[in-house]
């Protein structure tokens, strides 16, 4: 019995340690349960209809990085309804300055101070989709295959078919010799957009989407009349802040993978739950990242676990899952598997996918 618990204090031990020097990126993201509405919402920024009032407004964003940095100077919060053909989003961000320079659809928005929507219906950190919107109600929409990270390249072609976006502004816009308030962003995004290809699947009870929400918010002063962007010495702009729901960990909203939670339902009693495989999941990508470190130090992935310094058994919970890995030099492919339970891969560029097995 006392070399029973001594082994599952080692292993315990060992699990924590496999983690050591990446635990920003593997904080909890956020969660929401998005109710389901048969309200008719008009897209004026207004939130007027009975269902908004009723629906309940996320944590206020935080910055981009987490805990480590300060909170946002200013109040950001974001609300969602669905139907059974919508995603519907609104946000409020408090704005003592409004101002805005882009004026066409697919400028590039986050010139702006700007709201940014990130989705990834299937939760596989590839083939998701971005909306951006300012305060003159113009659009920047992007679908990407793939995270830049691996190699994927924006499609800025793409369009969200029938989307529909309203902006209210307290306050004017372009006058910075008065003090502004905030300003409410509302979209309807409708869900057979959200696909390449095939058609979507719908959500149903419980079904788990991926999502984040970003805030891009410029330093600026006020010059000649205007809101100009503050610059450092050399004249280049200041970085601008990035305000975010579920903190990614680092400076970059491209790794799905830190994107929040969204679960749909229409019980007006349902409680958030987070899936065992979605815990296995964890260490799919505990092995991507080490793997990442490895190569970037050697110039080629890590043929075995032990040489990530990975033990091959996962504990979570009370439950077991092997952890396998096929490596080459330049290629690698992982799994994690519970008994009675499906098998989870992931490979080089991030993608997760569940192995279907033969009856």
């Amino acid at each position: 019995m006392l070399f029973v618990f001594l082994l599952l204090i080692s292993l315990e031990l060992k699990a924590q340690n496999s983690f050591k020097g990446l635990e920003v990126l593997f904080s909890t993201p956020k969660n929401y349960v998005v109710q389901h509405t048969d309200d008719v919402l008009k897209m004026d920024g207004n939130l007027e209809e009975s269902d908004w009032q009723k629906t309940a407004w996320t944590e206020d964003f935080v910055d981009i990085e987490g805990a480590k940095k300060p909170l946002p100077k200013l109040q950001t919060q974001v609300k969602m309804l669905w139907n059974d053909s919508t995603l519907f989003i609104a946000a409020k961000l408090q704005e003592p300055q409004l101002w805005a320079t882009q004026t066409h659809h697919d400028d590039i928005i986050y010139k702006d101070n700007d709201f940014e929507v990130f989705i990834d219906p299937d939760n596989n950190t590839h083939q998701y989709f971005e909306i951006e919107i300012n305060q003159f109600n113009k659009i920047f929409d992007l679908f990407m295959p793939k995270p830049y990270r691996n190699g994927g390249n924006a499609l800025i072609g793409w369009d969200v078919e029938g989307l529909q976006t309203g902006v209210k502004l307290d306050g004017t816009l372009n006058q910075p010799q008065d003090e502004d308030k905030s300003w409410t962003v509302e979209m309807a995004i409708p869900l057979k957009s959200l696909r390449m290809g095939f058609s979507l699947i719908k959500p149903k009870e419980g079904t788990l989407w991926r999502i984040n929400f970003s805030r891009v918010e410029w330093d600026t002063k006020i010059s000649n009349g205007k809101n100009e962007k503050l610059k450092n010495a050399a004249g280049k702009d200041l970085p601008e802040h990035n305000w975010v729901w579920s903190p990614q960990g680092v400076i970059n909203m491209h790794y799905p993978e830190r994107w929040g939670y969204l679960q749909f339902s229409r019980k007006a009693d349902a409680v958030f739950t987070l899936s065992f495989s979605e815990l296995q999941k964890q260490y799919l990508w505990l092995v991507y990242y080490r793997q990442k470190q490895y190569l970037q130090k050697n110039g080629k992935y890590a043929a075995t676990l032990a040489e990530l310094h990975l033990e091959p058994i996962a504990k979570i919970g009370e439950r077991e899952s092997l952890l396998q890995m096929d490596a080459s030099g330049r290629q690698f492919t992982a799994t994690v598997k519970a008994e009675g339970s499906v098998a989870i891969s992931i490979n080089d560029e991030g993608l997760i996918e569940t192995i279907k097995t033969k009856p």
